[in-house]
């Protein structure tokens, strides 16, 4: 079931809210939104809900374990243990046919791996499993060192926080310790419906206007396509990509937030205008926050951080986006997409280490022009980094490059479709304006209280009238 589809949104989600806030169900709110849950993964992926239910019992058992554990030792070998789990869970299922293919080819012993289906939502839950395990074990915040409650209670708290359908499929990616404080019983009175309402137009209108037509102008990246078609088209269909997978995924964020706020629950931000960003560190602390904090702070940390040497950082920080790129999927194109971002984000550091590289940034700080330029930079290398997450092989990416750098000289021969780049700028205006309102912050002038009324009414007649063609969003594939 899509969050865009007519079932959801005028079947699936009234009837849940109403079961919900009726007052005779109030006691069992719980017990609907993890129903509701279940049901929603179960619609189109039954065969999968057994695996979302081995998660939670995983998780459920071991955190407890830990949870109620008092010697160090004990508690270590426990969340260890738990945390194997997981990742044999996700490590079978998601990258069991690349292991398998690099070191078998497409025939041999274990051929079953190859038609294994890919569980969807298997990388975000995951990841909120382990988050649970280590923030138990590491026993640093508030709520986990109050009563410790049943194991009945417990199990039940962390089948909704895993199964809570606003985020279970792509996220948000949530830390249990800034969830299970909010799960109580909630009061229609107290749920903002005027925020909320921005929330999901805005949502809706960057998937379903933006990044569902733009999808059709986009489609011909795919091999072998582009091999024939001219420069300045490709250049541009790379830069529509890059606008597509922000509207796309911004998108879905936005609608997991506001449903998820509809039913009282508070989900992170996932997104501050990611395309302003003057660096690639400030890009990673724009784009896919959640993700973006979860490897931070449970990744990155552990790895030592910036703790242990300027070597050591370079080393830790192409490490994670490594893992951050096999994390978005079992190909070789996520691997080298995450050592892109991770080789980029090291010698950035390094250069801004160095005396001459720190003197520079101090003396063009100010500067708009400079400012401006290593924007340009930062989105450029960023969109042209997709190119390696849409293409399904690496090779193919570097085609592409080659091919955006040089048809130009195929006068005669590279076909250029002008409708293509003409449509890839007009979708690309939305994205653009949304991004320069926080250049410019809109939000406080004193004339966006009049205007902002008629902005969304535009936006929500977009939805109706000028929809593109129903597709799942992007992220589910993960």
């Amino acid at each position: 079931m899509l969050f865009h589809s007519p079932e959801f949104f005028f079947l699936f989600l009234p009837i849940l809210l109403v079961l919900y806030y009726f007052p005779p169900f109030r006691a069992v709110q719980l017990f609907i939104l993890i129903a509701g849950g279940l049901f929603f993964y179960a619609v189109n992926h039954l065969e999968f809900v057994l695996l979302l239910i081995l998660s939670v019992a995983v998780n459920s058992v071991f955190s407890y374990l830990v949870w109620q554990s008092t010697e160090h030792r004990k508690r270590f070998a426990l969340a260890a243990m738990g945390i194997v789990l997981n990742l044999s869970l996700l490590g079978f299922f998601k990258y069991g046919k690349l292991i398998y293919t690099t070191f078998f080819g497409v025939s041999g012993p274990g051929e079953f791996l190859l038609t294994l289906p890919l569980p969807i939502g298997i990388s975000f839950y995951t990841f909120q499993g382990i988050g649970l395990l280590v923030d138990v074990l590491r026993n640093d915040h508030s709520f986990f060192s109050a009563r410790r409650p049943p194991l009945k209670e417990h199990v039940l708290k962390t089948i909704f926080f895993i199964s809570f359908f606003p985020h279970s499929i792509a996220g948000p990616i949530v830390k249990a310790y800034t969830f299970y404080p909010q799960i109580q019983k909630k009061s229609f009175g107290d749920v903002d419906l005027l925020r909320i309402a921005k929330i999901l137009i805005l949502g809706y209108f960057l998937k379903m206007v933006v990044a569902d037509n733009i999808q059709n102008y986009t489609f011909w990246i795919a091999y072998p396509y582009f091999l024939d078609i001219g420069s300045l088209q490709l250049f541009m269909m790379m830069i529509g990509y890059s606008i597509q997978i922000f509207a796309d995924f911004a998108g879905y964020s936005l609608i997991a937030i506001g449903i998820a706020a509809l039913f009282g629950y508070e989900l992170p931000s996932n997104f501050n205008f990611p395309y302003i960003s003057r660096s690639f560190r400030e890009f990673w602390q724009r784009w896919h926050m959640s993700l973006s904090a979860w490897l931070k702070e449970y990744l990155y940390f552990s790895l030592g951080g910036n703790r242990k040497g300027h070597v050591r950082t370079y080393l830790n920080l192409f490490i994670v986006m490594i893992l951050g790129g096999g994390w978005h999927g079992a190909g070789w194109n996520y691997l080298a997409w995450g050592g892109i971002h991770g080789t980029l984000l090291a010698m950035e550091r390094l250069i801004s280490e160095t005396g001459w590289g720190h003197r520079l940034s101090q003396r063009y700080e100010a500067d708009a022009l400079a400012s401006i330029l290593k924007g340009l930079v930062v989105f450029l290398l960023v969109s042209w980094a997709w190119l390696f997450f849409k293409l399904p092989d690496f090779s193919m990416a570097m085609q592409y490059t080659w091919r955006m750098l040089t048809n130009w000289l195929q006068t005669g021969k590279a076909f250029v479709d002008k409708t293509v780049i003409l449509f890839c700028l007009l979708y690309a205006v939305p994205v653009v304006l949304y991004h320069a309102g926080a250049l410019r912050h809109w939000a406080e002038h004193r004339l966006w209280p009049r205007f902002e009324p008629l902005v969304y009414a535009v936006m929500l007649f977009l939805i109706f009238v000028n929809r593109g063609s129903s597709d799942a969003f992007i992220y589910f594939q993960f």
